[in-house]
């Protein structure tokens, strides 16, 4: 048997119509590697999309190249994440579903006040998959304490977990301070615990437990996952007489590139200098470059440093696309700004947490859902080629649908 992990694309996530473009092709391109690797199914564990209801032309290309999957009689399994899922029950992923396209394994029945899960069976491999949906600032943590494992752990056969939520066990240390769920909440005996929502690789193998997994983004989902990875990942899994193996898939679209300068003590001039001297003999065509400065500038202001012929001169030597991130970057004029370091996601979800409820308009669940699924329409920009008068219809149309969810 051999199957496909992937999670976290976030596809429409990117403002910026050249990096959704590539996000976009990250999908394409590991769903051509999959079939290449003749996997039996794959799995998907939550975000696909970055909200419940994704523009057409994203849409369009997903749904062609799941058409593929299913003419190839490759099954792709899902479970929503906490950015395709809609409290309302409104997501394009059960469209796609009833469609015939894909499979949401997050199935079962509340029964005494527990909630009993029931076992998707791949046909071609007998492979049991049940899992469960995530939600916006562990909000799911109800779906676990309440959740009935008995019946999940005494089932037999070859079974997998789905699941898209923060694990204490798997957090990198950067996001220690996040809430998280620990492992003991989970249903024990399981072959493969196939997770999402934390951008990190990670895999580890507790007792009782088997394999539990982060494969990562399947593409990076902003500057600071672009400069950290440069790429995105996915995993194989292959079970062969017993004996289960787990491979990282790199998904390089483009390569990237990035450069962090400490600008203590530099003037603008000099500063600009050294990020053009940096680039001189490398070759960056069709790259993505990250220009990540920080420090306290000498003699000059941050908006001295002439990014126009830094842009300019890369790329007339050919960069793909060039992303600058200059928030640890003040001069000697201001007083310095210290901020936590942080996926700029939780930063959000903490400040709109903090502020909820002010006004009961919507209960909590909804009222979060709804600012953090308007931020994303409001986060969009004008495509090339449309007129401000389509752009301005556009994204009325996409706020009225949101309103009316």
């Amino acid at each position: 048997m051999k199957y496909a992990h992937l999670a976290d694309l976030h596809l429409g996530a990117w403002r910026e119509e050249k990096m959704r473009i590539l996000s976009t092709h990250a999908f394409l391109n590991a769903v051509d590697q999959c079939i290449k690797q003749h996997v039996d199914f794959i799995l998907f564990a939550g975000d696909l999309f970055n909200t419940s209801l994704p523009d057409l032309n994203t849409l369009k290309t997903v749904t062609k190249k799941l058409k593929e999957l299913q003419d190839k009689k490759i099954p792709i399994y899902i479970i929503a994440g906490s950015h395709d899922f809609s409290p309302s029950g409104k997501t394009m992923l059960d469209v796609l579903e009833h469609a015939g396209l894909l499979v949401n394994v997050c199935k079962g029945k509340v029964q005494d006040n527990e909630l009993h899960l029931s076992f998707t069976t791949d046909t071609n491999t007998g492979a049991k998959i049940t899992g469960v949906l995530g939600r916006r600032g562990l909000l799911d943590k109800t779906y676990y304490t309440t959740l009935h494992r008995e019946s999940l752990e005494q089932e037999q056969g070859y079974k997998i977990f789905m699941f898209h939520t923060a694990v204490t066990e798997l957090m990198p240390k950067e996001l220690g301070m996040v809430e998280s769920l620990p492992l003991s909440f989970f249903p024990k005996r399981f072959n493969y615990y196939a997770g999402g929502h934390i951008h990190n690789t990670k895999r580890i193998n507790p007792p009782e437990y088997g394999t539990v997994t982060y494969p990562g983004a399947l593409f990076p989902h902003n500057f600071q996952e672009m400069e950290k990875f440069g790429h995105g990942n996915y995993y194989i899994v292959t079970v062969e007489d017993g004996v289960q193996t787990v491979e990282d898939v790199p998904v390089i679209v483009k390569p990237c590139t990035s450069l962090e300068l400490d600008c203590t003590g530099k003037s603008p001039d000099v500063i600009t200098f050294e990020i053009l001297d940096n680039f001189q003999e490398k070759d960056i065509i069709d790259t993505v470059i990250t220009i990540k400065l920080k420090g306290t500038i000498r003699n000059g202001k941050v908006s001295d440093i002439n990014f126009t012929e830094i842009f300019k001169q890369l790329y007339e030597k050919g960069a793909y696309f060039i992303m600058r991130n200059m928030t640890r970057l003040n001069s000697e004029e201001f007083e310095e700004i210290k901020i936590v370091q942080s996926n700029p996601e939780f930063v959000e979800n903490d400040i709109i947490n903090e502020h909820l409820q002010q006004m009961k308009t919507f209960d909590k669940e909804t009222e979060l859902h709804t600012i953090q699924s308007l931020m994303t329409v409001l986060n969009t920009t004008k495509k090339e080629g449309e007129t401000i008068t389509d752009f301005h219809t556009r994204t009325e149309t996409e706020i009225d649908r949101l309103l009316q969810m």
